[in-house]
């Protein structure tokens, strides 16, 4: 987080700069899932269970529906670092739209205070 004393207008164009600097992005969630199968007798039904996995899965909302898409490690690293971009977009546009919100009410404030011409 920027220091209370970096004046908003500094701030909005390192802001700017950060935001150019994002990536590829994906929206979702992406989970790793051990699971058991559910045969008799196999391993993941002992006592002490070994499950099967890890097994990756990446959900998302596509045309209003969610859908999910089993993938494997690889991909997995992938979407990671495209989905932790998007979230950083996120965060970069929150912290431009609170900036600029105070910038735009002073310059509305200061241009109601003057007389027009």
């Amino acid at each position: 987080m920027a220091s209370a004393r970096v004046p908003d207008a500094e701030r909005y164009e390192t802001l700017k700069h950060e935001l150019a600097e994002i990536g590829l992005i994906r929206r979702g969630s992406l989970v790793r899932r051990m699971v058991r199968c559910g045969k008799p007798g196999c391993r993941c039904q002992a006592s002490k269970p070994q499950l099967h996995g890890p097994y990756y899965q990446w959900t998302r909302k596509l045309q209003g529906k969610t859908v999910t898409l089993r993938v494997n490690r690889d991909e997995a690293k992938l979407l990671r670092k495209w989905i932790d971009n998007g979230r950083r977009l996120d965060r970069l546009v929150r912290q431009m739209e609170k900036i600029a919100y105070r910038l735009t009410e002073k310059l509305r404030r200061d241009a109601a205070g003057k007389p027009q011409s």
